[in-house]
């Protein structure tokens, strides 16, 4: 195994698979995303058009079986700026932690820190004074919920994250048992970066 921060050339040279990995991993509680590679790959253009913007790859050989994405929040979804602005931090202080994606079989091995350090570290090298990402609410009692589900609280908070009491985003997705998009609550985490 192998975590590696990529950006320029090399990042765009993983964005298929990095489609691929959140098409099946987010079709996961609790997002429940029905993706598509259209919409990945429009998606995935923020990333592979900035410079600033980083992929951390988690490769098996040469397969990657996981991914994090990381980004300066002005370059970000403004869906996502407002809400912290409006809670009085301003977007170009924050490295927004798109997504963390990994395959079942690679869990629990350490790499969700290395996912973290190495985003935190292009956070750093940025400038940025916090990193921030958001988790998607669900009720516990949702038909879908799996009886041995396991937040990821403990471990967010044992990178030093915190929620954000009632600063949330909004998001439209598609899940796997609807028929159409429909509007998310995403939770936002919070740390402030030691320099």
């Amino acid at each position: 195994m192998r975590v590696e921060a990529l950006t320029g050339d090399a990042l765009q040279a993983v964005l298929e698979d990095v489609a691929a990995l959140r098409i099946a991993v987010f079709r996961e509680w609790p997002y429940l995303y029905d993706g598509d590679v259209a919409y990945e790959r429009r998606y995935l253009r923020s990333y592979r058009d900035n410079p600033r913007a980083i992929v951390v790859g988690a490769f098996d050989g040469d397969q990657l079986v996981g991914a994090a994405t990381g980004v300066p929040l002005t370059d970000h979804e403004d869906d996502f700026a407002t809400p912290l602005q409006q809670a009085g931090i301003a977007g170009d202080q924050v490295f927004y932690c798109a997504e963390s994606v990994l395959l079942p079989a690679y869990r629990g091995q350490g790499i969700g820190h290395r996912f973290f350090d190495l985003r935190e570290a292009q956070a750093r090298a940025l400038g940025a004074r916090y990193s921030s990402f958001c988790a998607v609410v669900r009720p516990d009692d949702h038909p879908l919920r799996p009886s041995a589900y396991r937040p990821l609280d403990a471990f967010w908070r044992k990178r030093g994250y915190a929620p954000m009491p009632g600063v949330m985003a909004h998001f439209a997705w598609k899940d796997v048992d609807q028929a159409a998009e429909s509007d998310h609550v995403l939770q936002f985490w919070i740390r402030e970066l030691e320099r």
